[in-house]
């Protein structure tokens, strides 16, 4: 085997010379073979070393492509068993069935396929990119849908019994041979591996539309015929413990589940529309238990200033921002920054989306006549130090927490206004008085979130003179800038983004911005005031994320108006 091995880094001159020389040297000395040497020294990469053991080990080595797979030898193993092992079945030849590993000596593996297949084992090597490209390709939400689509076709004779009992048997949403069952569960674990926050399976005509929310924006997924609609929805119902007889009013409900090691929480939504029923599943990756400001607020300016804020014993602290703006999240992560075992902390949400350990969490039930502001009064008999108000709906619930704010409670709580000193004229607006609202407030902070660039597929670029004119205004045309953008991979579903970063506009009221809010002074005045003692606006904050290269001119024009000042 060495002999060969050799024989091959020599003929493709993977290394040269001197380093292999140094290599069979260790090996004598170690005993060790020369693949482990090899793959501990990091000598070479994953595609080379798969190509070496191929070689060595007379396994033949292919240019793996999705199109060389065969649909249906690839479906002979579960995208589980597929995915976890870096293995895709190629080709069914009598009883042999040809095995694409980036591992091809992994005797377990091949076993586990055999038994599964009752065939015998052919191994290919070929490298694990080319390996994960074909499994992300035959085992995509789309290509597997079509499979289940074309089943759903042929099981039309299937007695309904033997469905319901698929569907209950498949409650942590195991793949069954129910193509019902394998499609929503396709559906949902599809989201999950497409980091979606949310999908929408919406009644149309012909088709059910499936889409994703990815990174803030809806994407189409799959369409699935409307004949297979009230099979979909009253699968997803019983898994979610909701009335399938019920179709004429709202439901909720939510599913628990594992996927690939990690704990998810759907919650399920039904609405009753012209077509049918919309359903709307939420995904909380429950893993996702802990956050840290340091990691969301990642603007050394900015993080310093909602430390400061923070470190007040007493007070009222905004978040604004639109719906999906990242408020939540960064308000959790202001909790486990405050979360030491001398605090008394309690929040009253709508809903309550991730379990704080450590933290008392209500959740408003206005049905049984818990409001934010029932709710508040409530807690503020519980001895609390630190309150968190999902959200300030109304004048009630306004007043009930700067009235906690000003007898000695560090209250926490989100507005809907479209910047930070908005926050000041829409808590008046409310009914606070001015000089409540200018003693009881520490600061007010706006926040958006704007999609980072795709790592993989980015490249700098010199921008125009009208993006110039842009980013700076009339009369600066710095030809030294660069910026970046991506053309779009399989890793960012050809978006050119993956993931976002949340920007922010912190607001302090300082003295000077206290006597302004007493005297009734307006939006564009107080913010001016802060501006100068030093705020970083939404704007500035926006051109430093496309400065430095985290996201694009594109992406700030779409989230903030970087025109105006």
């Amino acid at each position: 085997m060495s002999d060969q091995t050799i024989s091959y880094i020599r003929q493709e001159h993977i290394l040269d010379e001197q380093v292999l020389q140094e290599v069979l040297e260790e090996q004598q000395s170690s005993g060790q073979s020369l693949i482990n040497i090899l793959r501990q020294k990091n000598l070479v990469d994953e595609d080379q070393l798969t190509r070496i053991i191929a070689a060595a080990n007379k396994i033949e080595f292919i240019n793996l492509a999705p199109e060389m797979v065969e649909p249906i030898a690839a479906h002979m193993v579960t995208y589980e068993m597929a995915s976890h092992n870096n293995i895709i079945p190629v080709k069914k030849q009598g009883n042999n069935l040809l095995v694409a590993m980036s591992s091809p000596l992994n005797l377990a593996v091949m076993d586990h396929i055999a038994i599964r297949t009752g065939c015998r084992v052919v191994p290919l090597a070929a490298t694990p990119s080319a390996i994960k490209q074909a499994i992300m390709y035959h085992f995509s939400v789309q290509n597997v849908t079509r499979q289940a689509i074309a089943s759903m076709r042929f099981s039309k004779g299937v007695d309904k019994d033997q469905k319901k009992d698929a569907v209950m048997e498949s409650k942590a949403l195991r793949v069954a041979d129910d193509p019902i069952t394998k499609l929503v569960s396709l559906i949902i674990t599809g989201a999950i591996d497409a980091r979606a926050s949310d999908i929408h399976i919406e009644p149309h005509e012909p088709d059910i539309r499936v889409r994703y929310r990815i990174d803030g924006l809806l994407r189409d997924a799959i369409d699935v015929p409307s004949s297979a609609q009230k099979e979909v929805t009253s699968h997803i119902k019983i898994l979610a413990d909701m009335d399938i007889s019920e179709r004429r009013l709202p439901q909720d409900g939510h599913i628990s589940l594992q996927h690939e090691g990690r704990d998810y929480d759907l919650r399920i939504s039904s609405l009753p529309s012209i077509g049918g029923e919309k359903i709307v599943i939420r995904i909380l990756d429950k893993s996702t238990n802990r956050w840290s400001l340091d990691e969301i607020v990642t603007s050394a300016d900015d993080n310093k200033k909602f430390k400061l804020l923070l470190e007040n014993p007493y007070g009222i602290l905004l978040l604004t921002g639109p719906t999906g703006s990242g408020k939540t999240t960064t308000l959790y992560s202001a909790l486990q920054l405050l979360n030491t075992p001398d605090k008394n902390i309690v929040t009253v949400e709508d809903p309550v989306e991730y379990r704080l350990e450590g933290i008392t969490q209500v959740q408003v039930k206005p049905a049984a006549g818990m409001s934010f502001a029932s709710a508040l009064r409530s807690i503020l008999r519980q001895d609390p130090d630190i309150i968190l108000v999902g959200e300030i709906r109304d004048a009630e619930t306004a007043e009930i927490a700067v009235s906690a704010a000003l007898t000695g409670h560090l209250v926490l709580s989100t507005l809907h206004t479209n910047d930070a000193a908005g926050a000041i004229s829409r808590l008046i607006n409310l009914g606070i008085a001015p000089f409540l609202a200018a003693s009881a407030l520490l600061g007010a902070i706006a926040q958006r979130l704007v999609r980072t660039v795709c790592p993989k597929c980015k490249a700098s670029y010199s921008p125009s003179s009208e993006e110039l004119e842009q980013l700076f205004g009339r009369g600066r045309h710095d030809t030294q800038v660069q910026l970046q953008r991506s053309q779009g991979c399989n890793s960012c579903y050809h978006t050119g983004y993956r993931g976002r970063r949340a920007i922010y506009e912190v607001l302090c009221v300082s003295a000077a911005v206290r006597k302004l809010i007493v005297d009734g002074a307006d939006d564009d005045t107080i913010k001016h005031q802060a501006v100068t003692e030093g705020m970083k606006t939404l704007r500035e904050s926006a051109l430093e994320q496309v400065l430095n290269g985290t996201t694009t001119l594109e992406e700030l024009l779409r989230v903030v108006d970087v025109r105006t000042k």
